[in-house]
Protein backbone atom coordinates (compact mmCIF):
# COMPACT_ATOMS: atom_id res chain seq x y z
CA UNK A 1 0.00 0.00 0.00
CA UNK A 2 2.77 2.45 1.03
CA UNK A 3 4.08 1.91 -3.03
CA UNK A 4 0.47 2.80 -4.21
CA UNK A 5 0.52 6.12 -2.47
CA UNK A 6 3.70 7.14 -4.13
CA UNK A 7 2.30 6.18 -7.48
CA UNK A 8 -1.58 5.76 -7.88
CA UNK A 9 -3.96 7.04 -5.47
CA UNK A 10 -6.29 5.73 -7.36
CA UNK A 11 -4.58 2.14 -7.04
CA UNK A 12 -4.29 3.10 -3.39
CA UNK A 13 -8.02 3.49 -2.69
CA UNK A 14 -9.01 0.47 -4.44
CA UNK A 15 -6.65 -1.76 -2.61
CA UNK A 16 -7.42 -0.33 0.77
CA UNK A 17 -11.12 -0.89 0.05
CA UNK A 18 -10.20 -4.44 -0.89
CA UNK A 19 -8.43 -4.71 2.27
CA UNK A 20 -11.52 -3.46 4.18
CA UNK A 21 -13.70 -6.15 2.87
CA UNK A 22 -11.10 -8.97 3.48
CA UNK A 23 -11.32 -7.58 6.79
CA UNK A 24 -15.05 -7.85 7.50
CA UNK A 25 -15.35 -10.97 5.85
CA UNK A 26 -12.65 -12.65 8.12
CA UNK A 27 -14.85 -10.54 11.17
CA UNK A 28 -17.75 -12.03 9.89
CA UNK A 29 -16.77 -15.79 9.67
CA UNK A 30 -15.01 -15.14 13.07
CA UNK A 31 -18.14 -13.74 14.98
CA UNK A 32 -21.02 -14.68 13.08
CA UNK A 33 -23.85 -16.55 14.74
CA UNK A 34 -25.00 -18.44 11.39
CA UNK A 35 -21.45 -20.34 10.94
CA UNK A 36 -23.45 -23.32 11.83
CA UNK A 37 -25.21 -22.82 8.60
CA UNK A 38 -22.64 -24.96 6.85
CA UNK A 39 -24.11 -28.04 6.19
CA UNK A 40 -23.76 -30.75 9.12
CA UNK A 41 -25.33 -33.83 7.62
CA UNK A 42 -25.51 -35.60 4.34
CA UNK A 43 -28.32 -38.33 3.57
CA UNK A 44 -26.90 -41.64 3.37
CA UNK A 45 -28.67 -42.71 -0.02
CA UNK A 46 -27.48 -46.76 0.60
CA UNK A 47 -29.87 -46.69 3.55
CA UNK A 48 -31.62 -49.51 4.01
CA UNK A 49 -30.42 -51.30 1.06
CA UNK A 50 -34.13 -52.75 1.17
CA UNK A 51 -36.69 -50.13 1.11
CA UNK A 52 -39.29 -52.70 0.02
CA UNK A 53 -39.55 -53.89 3.67
CA UNK A 54 -41.71 -50.60 4.29
CA UNK A 55 -44.98 -51.35 3.91
CA UNK A 56 -46.82 -48.88 6.11
CA UNK A 57 -46.82 -45.50 7.55
CA UNK A 58 -43.61 -45.50 9.40
CA UNK A 59 -44.19 -43.62 12.75
CA UNK A 60 -40.97 -44.37 14.97
CA UNK A 61 -37.42 -45.56 15.11
CA UNK A 62 -34.79 -46.08 17.60
CA UNK A 63 -31.24 -47.38 17.68
CA UNK A 64 -29.35 -49.99 19.78
CA UNK A 65 -25.74 -48.02 19.69
CA UNK A 66 -24.57 -51.04 21.49
CA UNK A 67 -25.34 -53.59 18.98
CA UNK A 68 -25.45 -51.90 15.96
CA UNK A 69 -29.77 -52.48 14.78
CA UNK A 70 -32.38 -50.42 14.31
CA UNK A 71 -35.66 -50.88 15.29
CA UNK A 72 -38.82 -49.32 13.03
CA UNK A 73 -42.16 -49.27 14.18
CA UNK A 74 -44.99 -48.79 11.51
CA UNK A 75 -48.94 -48.87 11.46
CA UNK A 76 -51.45 -50.47 8.85
CA UNK A 77 -53.63 -53.72 8.24
CA UNK A 78 -51.69 -56.97 7.90
CA UNK A 79 -48.16 -55.57 7.83
CA UNK A 80 -45.65 -56.27 10.35
CA UNK A 81 -45.28 -53.34 13.29
CA UNK A 82 -41.45 -53.63 14.44
CA UNK A 83 -38.89 -53.93 11.77
CA UNK A 84 -35.16 -54.67 12.39
CA UNK A 85 -32.52 -53.42 10.30
CA UNK A 86 -28.24 -53.61 11.07
CA UNK A 87 -27.09 -50.28 10.82
CA UNK A 88 -25.63 -50.98 7.82
CA UNK A 89 -29.53 -51.03 6.03
CA UNK A 90 -29.69 -54.75 5.89
CA UNK A 91 -32.93 -56.26 6.71
CA UNK A 92 -32.94 -58.25 9.79
CA UNK A 93 -36.42 -59.74 10.88
CA UNK A 94 -39.57 -57.97 11.93
CA UNK A 95 -42.16 -59.16 14.51
CA UNK A 96 -46.16 -58.22 15.42
CA UNK A 97 -47.31 -59.85 18.52
CA UNK A 98 -49.09 -57.54 21.28
CA UNK A 99 -48.26 -54.01 19.08
CA UNK A 100 -51.53 -52.47 17.69
CA UNK A 101 -50.56 -48.64 16.74
CA UNK A 102 -46.77 -47.82 17.98
CA UNK A 103 -46.13 -44.52 18.35
CA UNK A 104 -43.06 -44.33 19.99
CA UNK A 105 -40.19 -46.70 20.60
CA UNK A 106 -37.07 -47.06 22.56
CA UNK A 107 -34.04 -48.97 22.89
CA UNK A 108 -32.77 -49.80 26.32
CA UNK A 109 -29.23 -50.78 26.92
CA UNK A 110 -28.39 -52.25 30.32
CA UNK A 111 -25.40 -54.74 31.35
CA UNK A 112 -27.43 -57.51 31.00
CA UNK A 113 -29.25 -56.95 27.71
CA UNK A 114 -31.16 -55.08 25.55
CA UNK A 115 -34.82 -54.70 25.32
CA UNK A 116 -37.24 -52.28 22.89
CA UNK A 117 -40.03 -50.09 24.92
CA UNK A 118 -43.26 -49.81 22.55
CA UNK A 119 -46.29 -46.85 23.52
CA UNK A 120 -49.43 -48.00 21.61
CA UNK A 121 -51.71 -45.70 21.44
CA UNK A 122 -54.53 -48.46 19.80
CA UNK A 123 -58.02 -48.32 21.30
CA UNK A 124 -58.40 -52.04 21.14
CA UNK A 125 -56.88 -54.78 23.55
CA UNK A 126 -53.44 -53.97 23.67
CA UNK A 127 -53.64 -50.17 23.57
CA UNK A 128 -53.16 -47.19 26.03
CA UNK A 129 -50.30 -49.19 27.09
CA UNK A 130 -45.93 -48.84 27.19
CA UNK A 131 -44.78 -51.92 26.60
CA UNK A 132 -41.06 -53.59 26.92
CA UNK A 133 -39.78 -56.44 24.56
CA UNK A 134 -37.04 -58.44 24.38
CA UNK A 135 -34.90 -57.84 20.34
CA UNK A 136 -37.11 -60.88 19.02
CA UNK A 137 -40.64 -59.15 20.04
CA UNK A 138 -41.11 -60.90 23.67
CA UNK A 139 -43.06 -59.27 25.33
CA UNK A 140 -42.01 -59.04 29.12
CA UNK A 141 -43.67 -56.33 30.55
CA UNK A 142 -46.72 -54.10 29.96
CA UNK A 143 -47.19 -50.59 31.85
CA UNK A 144 -51.23 -49.28 31.91
CA UNK A 145 -54.17 -51.14 31.98
CA UNK A 146 -54.21 -52.44 28.14
CA UNK A 147 -57.47 -51.85 26.26
CA UNK A 148 -58.12 -48.96 28.79
CA UNK A 149 -57.76 -45.33 28.23
CA UNK A 150 -57.09 -43.44 32.12
CA UNK A 151 -55.22 -41.09 34.09
CA UNK A 152 -55.22 -42.59 37.46
CA UNK A 153 -51.48 -43.60 39.02
CA UNK A 154 -52.81 -46.77 40.70
CA UNK A 155 -53.52 -48.73 38.76
CA UNK A 156 -51.33 -46.71 36.05
CA UNK A 157 -53.27 -45.91 33.16
CA UNK A 158 -52.51 -43.92 29.95
CA UNK A 159 -54.45 -42.49 27.07
CA UNK A 160 -52.67 -42.19 23.85
CA UNK A 161 -48.66 -42.21 25.37
CA UNK A 162 -46.73 -40.69 23.13
CA UNK A 163 -43.12 -41.57 23.77
CA UNK A 164 -40.77 -43.01 26.06
CA UNK A 165 -37.11 -42.49 27.70
CA UNK A 166 -35.42 -45.13 30.02
CA UNK A 167 -32.30 -44.08 31.68
CA UNK A 168 -29.00 -45.91 32.42
CA UNK A 169 -30.80 -46.35 36.02
CA UNK A 170 -34.05 -47.98 34.41
CA UNK A 171 -36.12 -45.12 35.60
CA UNK A 172 -38.47 -43.57 33.35
CA UNK A 173 -40.20 -40.67 31.43
CA UNK A 174 -43.40 -40.91 29.54
CA UNK A 175 -45.21 -37.93 28.10
CA UNK A 176 -48.49 -39.22 27.66
CA UNK A 177 -50.70 -37.92 25.68
CA UNK A 178 -50.84 -37.92 21.91
CA UNK A 179 -54.52 -35.97 21.75
CA UNK A 180 -56.17 -37.91 24.51
CA UNK A 181 -57.35 -36.74 28.22
CA UNK A 182 -54.02 -36.22 29.48
CA UNK A 183 -51.47 -33.69 28.63
CA UNK A 184 -48.76 -34.61 31.15
CA UNK A 185 -45.30 -36.03 31.77
CA UNK A 186 -44.88 -38.93 34.32
CA UNK A 187 -41.11 -39.68 35.95
CA UNK A 188 -41.44 -43.94 36.95
CA UNK A 189 -38.67 -45.45 39.33
CA UNK A 190 -37.35 -48.99 37.82
CA UNK A 191 -40.00 -50.65 39.72
CA UNK A 192 -42.58 -48.48 37.53
CA UNK A 193 -44.08 -46.83 40.78
CA UNK A 194 -44.42 -42.80 40.18
CA UNK A 195 -41.21 -40.63 41.17
CA UNK A 196 -43.01 -37.18 40.22
CA UNK A 197 -46.04 -35.85 37.71
CA UNK A 198 -46.04 -32.83 35.94
CA UNK A 199 -48.49 -31.32 33.50
CA UNK A 200 -52.37 -30.49 33.00
CA UNK A 201 -54.17 -29.54 29.30
CA UNK A 202 -52.80 -25.76 29.07
CA UNK A 203 -50.64 -23.15 27.78
CA UNK A 204 -49.59 -21.78 30.91
CA UNK A 205 -45.80 -22.77 32.45
CA UNK A 206 -45.71 -26.58 32.89
CA UNK A 207 -49.10 -27.01 30.75
CA UNK A 208 -48.95 -29.23 27.61
CA UNK A 209 -50.80 -29.30 24.14
CA UNK A 210 -50.01 -33.06 23.04
CA UNK A 211 -46.40 -33.53 24.74
CA UNK A 212 -45.47 -35.58 21.96
CA UNK A 213 -41.72 -36.51 22.44
CA UNK A 214 -39.48 -36.91 25.73
CA UNK A 215 -35.61 -36.92 26.38
CA UNK A 216 -32.99 -36.36 28.85
CA UNK A 217 -29.66 -34.72 28.66
CA UNK A 218 -26.09 -35.26 30.27
CA UNK A 219 -26.93 -32.40 32.33
CA UNK A 220 -29.71 -33.66 34.54
CA UNK A 221 -32.82 -32.05 32.41
CA UNK A 222 -35.34 -33.80 30.72
CA UNK A 223 -36.77 -31.91 27.71
CA UNK A 224 -40.48 -32.16 26.36
CA UNK A 225 -41.72 -31.31 22.93
CA UNK A 226 -45.00 -29.66 23.82
CA UNK A 227 -46.49 -30.11 20.21
CA UNK A 228 -49.64 -27.78 20.53
CA UNK A 229 -47.88 -25.21 21.92
CA UNK A 230 -45.01 -24.84 19.43
CA UNK A 231 -42.51 -25.07 22.35
CA UNK A 232 -40.15 -26.92 24.12
CA UNK A 233 -40.40 -27.33 27.85
CA UNK A 234 -37.45 -28.18 30.50
CA UNK A 235 -37.45 -29.91 33.80
CA UNK A 236 -35.54 -30.76 36.50
CA UNK A 237 -35.23 -34.56 36.13
CA UNK A 238 -35.01 -35.00 39.97
CA UNK A 239 -37.63 -32.59 41.03
CA UNK A 240 -39.68 -32.30 37.98
CA UNK A 241 -39.08 -28.61 38.55
CA UNK A 242 -39.64 -26.80 35.48
CA UNK A 243 -36.51 -24.53 34.36
CA UNK A 244 -37.17 -23.18 30.93
CA UNK A 245 -39.24 -22.99 27.85
CA UNK A 246 -38.17 -22.32 24.20
CA UNK A 247 -40.60 -21.05 21.69
CA UNK A 248 -38.72 -18.83 19.63
CA UNK A 249 -37.72 -21.29 16.77
CA UNK A 250 -41.06 -22.58 16.20
CA UNK A 251 -43.28 -19.85 14.87
CA UNK A 252 -43.91 -21.75 11.72
CA UNK A 253 -44.45 -25.65 13.58
CA UNK A 254 -44.70 -27.18 16.51
CA UNK A 255 -41.75 -29.33 17.68
CA UNK A 256 -42.68 -33.49 16.94
CA UNK A 257 -39.59 -34.91 18.27
CA UNK A 258 -36.42 -33.82 20.53
CA UNK A 259 -33.26 -36.20 20.86
CA UNK A 260 -29.81 -34.89 21.31
CA UNK A 261 -26.74 -35.10 19.19
CA UNK A 262 -24.13 -37.28 20.84
CA UNK A 263 -21.90 -34.94 21.79
CA UNK A 264 -25.18 -33.07 23.43
CA UNK A 265 -24.06 -30.03 22.17
CA UNK A 266 -26.81 -29.84 20.01
CA UNK A 267 -30.80 -30.81 19.80
CA UNK A 268 -32.50 -32.39 16.66
CA UNK A 269 -35.96 -31.53 16.23
CA UNK A 270 -38.49 -32.61 13.87
CA UNK A 271 -41.07 -30.03 12.35
CA UNK A 272 -43.56 -32.48 10.57
CA UNK A 273 -46.28 -29.96 8.94
CA UNK A 274 -43.03 -27.16 7.23
CA UNK A 275 -40.83 -31.40 6.26
CA UNK A 276 -37.98 -30.13 8.34
CA UNK A 277 -35.31 -30.89 10.90
CA UNK A 278 -33.84 -28.46 12.67
CA UNK A 279 -30.67 -28.27 14.88
CA UNK A 280 -30.59 -26.52 17.96
CA UNK A 281 -27.86 -25.17 19.80
CA UNK A 282 -27.92 -27.30 23.14
CA UNK A 283 -26.89 -24.75 26.67
CA UNK A 284 -24.48 -26.95 28.99
CA UNK A 285 -25.42 -26.03 31.91
CA UNK A 286 -27.09 -23.42 34.02
CA UNK A 287 -30.09 -21.22 32.35
CA UNK A 288 -32.15 -22.54 28.88
CA UNK A 289 -31.77 -19.25 27.92
CA UNK A 290 -33.47 -19.22 24.29
CA UNK A 291 -33.39 -20.63 21.79
CA UNK A 292 -30.91 -20.84 18.90
CA UNK A 293 -31.33 -22.44 15.43
CA UNK A 294 -27.78 -22.91 14.18
CA UNK A 295 -29.01 -25.49 10.99
CA UNK A 296 -31.75 -27.13 9.19
CA UNK A 297 -32.35 -29.70 6.61
CA UNK A 298 -35.49 -29.11 4.25
CA UNK A 299 -36.74 -32.39 3.64
CA UNK A 300 -38.60 -33.18 0.41
CA UNK A 301 -42.77 -32.30 0.37
CA UNK A 302 -45.09 -34.33 2.31
CA UNK A 303 -41.94 -36.60 3.85
CA UNK A 304 -44.19 -35.62 7.30
CA UNK A 305 -41.02 -36.41 9.19
CA UNK A 306 -42.53 -37.71 13.01
CA UNK A 307 -40.10 -39.00 15.47
CA UNK A 308 -35.73 -39.22 15.09
CA UNK A 309 -33.34 -40.73 17.51
CA UNK A 310 -29.76 -40.37 17.11
CA UNK A 311 -27.14 -43.34 17.05
CA UNK A 312 -24.87 -42.25 20.12
CA UNK A 313 -22.15 -44.00 18.74
CA UNK A 314 -21.80 -42.72 15.23
CA UNK A 315 -23.92 -39.11 15.33
CA UNK A 316 -26.11 -40.86 12.77
CA UNK A 317 -29.87 -39.25 13.05
CA UNK A 318 -32.43 -41.59 11.90
CA UNK A 319 -35.95 -39.81 10.77
CA UNK A 320 -39.40 -41.79 10.81
CA UNK A 321 -41.52 -40.45 8.14
CA UNK A 322 -45.12 -41.00 7.67
CA UNK A 323 -45.58 -39.65 4.56
CA UNK A 324 -42.80 -40.80 2.75
CA UNK A 325 -43.53 -44.06 4.17
CA UNK A 326 -40.28 -44.67 5.08
CA UNK A 327 -36.92 -44.32 7.38
CA UNK A 328 -34.34 -42.32 6.29
CA UNK A 329 -30.65 -42.17 7.59
CA UNK A 330 -28.44 -38.73 7.56
CA UNK A 331 -24.60 -39.23 8.62
CA UNK A 332 -22.49 -36.31 10.13
CA UNK A 333 -19.72 -34.54 8.02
Amino acid sequence: LSAAVSFDPTLMEFECYIFILYSQILKAEHFSPWRGEQQMYKLDIGWPKTPEHFTGQTFCVAVDSLHDLVYVGQRGNNVPKVLVFSKEGYFLHSWNDTVEMPHGIFVWNTETGSSVWITDVGTGKYGHTVKQYSPLGKLMQVLGTPGNAGSSLIPLQFDQPAEIFVEETGEIYVVDGDGGMNNRLLKLSDDYKEIWLTGTNGSGIGQFQIPHSVTVDAFGRVWVADRGNKRIQVFDKVTGEWLGSWSGCFSEDGPYSVRFTADYKYLIVAQLNINRLAILAAPPVGSIGDCVMVHSIQLADETKPHLVDVDMGSGAVYVAEIGAQQVQKYVPL
